[in-house]
C-alpha cells in the first residue's frame, strides 16, 4: 500500500511539474478579436493628434471594421493592427511587430521623400549614400510608376485596400511608403528627370541595402570647424562617450557643426540631453510636452517644460551650427529644436516632421504593442515640433 501511495505521489508531482513548465497558451480567438476591436478605442483615447481627423476620431471604414471582426489569431491581429495604424497616415505610428512583407518604415528605411504637386509626385529629397542616390535619382525628379501602375493609381489603390480615400496627408504618406517598398523584395520604380526622360529602376530596399555597422559618430576638423556627424545613433548609449571624446579634444572656442541629417530612427532624451549639456551653463528649457490623453480622461490639461542641465566639467563656448534634413527624425528633431532654443543656428531642409513622442500601448490579451504618438511636442517658443523649419543653407 505504501509503495502504491509513493508511486501515485511521484506521478502527481510529475504532472504538476509538467504543468508548471508548460508555457502560457495563446489567447483564444475571442481574445485576439477583442484586441483587434480595442484598437479604435485605444487610438481615440491615447493618440495625441486626433484633431487631424474629421470629428476628432480615428479614421475607420466598413473594410477596416469587417477586418477587425474577422480576426481569429495572432497573425490576423497583427495584419489588422498594421492596417489600423496605417489609417492614421502618420509615419510615427507603427506596430511593435511586423511581417517579412510589411511595408518599409519611413523615414528609417526610405531613401526618397515624395510630395504631391498637383498631378506630379515630386521627389523633394534623396537620402545620401542610398540605393536611389547611387542610381542617380535627384531632388526635382518625379515618381511616375510604381511597378507598372501610375503613381496616382497606386496611391489610390493603397488606400482603397483600407476602404479610405487618398485625400489630404494620405497622398504623400502613401507615395513615400510605396517608394520605400516591401521589406522582402526589390523596388520597381519609374523616375522622370527634369528633362522629361524616364528610367525604370530596380532598387534594393533598405532592409537589405542599409549602411551596415558604423561608428556612432564620425568627427573631423575641416577648415577650422569641427564637424560631428551622428550615424543614426541617437538611441545608442555609446554615442554619449563618443561625442564626449570628440568634444574633449576641441578648442574652447572652436566652431562646431552637428550633422543630424542621418538620424531617421530617432533615439532617446538621454543621448540628446548629454549633447545639449555641453552648451549650457545653467538649466535651460529645450522643449514643451503636452499630454492630451490625460485631459481627455480627467478634463484637466497637462503640459510641462523639459530642461537640459549642464554637465560638470563639460562646456563648449564656440558657435554651434546644426544641419538637418528629411532624414532627421523624432529625437533628431527634438535635438534640433532644443539646440535652436540654446542659440544654435539650425540649417538645411525641412525635417521628417514626425509627430510627437511615442508611447508603447500593449493590447490586453495578446500583448501586441501599438506604438502611438501620445505626447505633443513643441519648441520652447510654442511652435509645434513638426512645424519647425530650419534656415535654408
Amino acid at each position: 500500500m505504501r509503495a502504491l501511495l509513493t508511486l501515485l505521489l511521484v506521478l502527481t508531482c510529475g504532472v504538476l511539474s509538467a504543468r508548471a513548465q508548460t508555457p502560457p497558451s495563446e489567447p483564444l480567438s475571442e481574445g485576439f478579436r477583442a484586441d483587434a476591436l480595442s484598437i479604435e478605442a485605444l487610438v481615440n483615447a491615447q493618440y495625441a493628434y486626433l484633431d487631424r481627423f474629421p470629428d476628432a476620431a480615428m479614421p475607420m471604414s466598413p473594410v477596416l471594421r469587417a477586418e477587425a471582426e474577422a480576426v481569429t489569431d495572432r497573425r490576423s491581429l497583427l495584419r489588422y493592427a498594421e492596417h489600423a495604424v496605417t489609417a492614421l497616415a502618420d509615419h510615427h505610428a507603427i506596430t511593435g511587430g511586423s511581417f517579412n512583407d510589411s511595408w518599409g518604415l519611413v523615414p528609417s528605411y526610405s531613401d526618397l521623400w515624395i510630395e504631391r504637386e498637383g498631378e506630379v509626385w515630386r521627389i523633394t529629397a534623396v537620402r545620401e549614400a542610398s540605393p536611389a542616390a547611387g542610381a542617380g535619382v535627384s531632388p526635382g525628379d518625379s515618381l511616375v510608376l510604381v511597378g507598372a501602375m501610375p503613381t496616382g493609381q497606386a496611391v489610390a489603390a493603397f488606400w482603397a485596400d483600407l476602404g479610405l480615400e487618398p485625400t489630404g496627408d494620405r497622398a504623400g504618406y502613401a507615395a513615400r511608403v510605396l517608394a520605400a517598398g516591401r521589406r522582402d523584395r526589390p523596388r520597381d520604380l519609374t523616375i522622370r528627370d527634369a528633362t522629361g526622360a524616364e528610367r525604370r529602376l530596380t532598387l534594393p530596399n533598405l532592409y537589405v541595402a542599409g549602411p551596415g555597422e558604423r561608428l556612432p559618430i564620425t568627427a573631423q576638423e575641416v577648415d577650422g570647424v569641427l564637424v560631428i556627424r551622428f550615424n543614426d545613433s541617437l538611441g545608442d548609449s555609446d554615442a554619449v562617450a563618443a561625442f564626449d571624446a570628440a568634444m574633449a579634444g576641441a578648442r574652447p572656442d572652436l566652431p562646431i557643426v552637428l550633422d543630424l541629417t542621418d538620424t531617421p530612427s530617432g533615439g532617446n532624451t538621454v543621448v540628446a540631453r548629454s549633447i545639449m549639456g555641453w552648451f549650457v551653463d545653467a538649466p535651460a528649457a529645450y522643449q514643451i510636452h503636452n499630454l492630451p490623453a490625460e485631459e481627455r480622461e480627467t478634463g484637466v490639461p497637462r503640459q510641462w517644460i523639459e530642461q537640459v542641465l549642464p554637465r560638470p566639467g563639460k562646456r563648449h563656448h564656440g558657435p554651434v551650427t546644426v544641419r538637418v534634413g528629411r532624414w532627421t527624425g523624432s529625437m533628431g528633431e527634438g535635438l534640433a529644436i532644443g539646440l535652436d532654443a540654446l542659440g544654435a543656428d539650425v540649417v538645411g531642409d525641412p525635417m521628417a516632421g514626425l509627430l510627437g513622442a511615442i508611447y508603447d500601448h500593449r493590447l490586453a490579451n495578446s500583448g501586441l504593442v501599438i506604438k502611438l504618438p501620445t505626447e505633443r511636442l513643441s519648441a520652447v517658443g510654442g511652435t509645434p515640433r513638426e512645424a519647425f523649419r530650419p534656415r535654408p543653407e
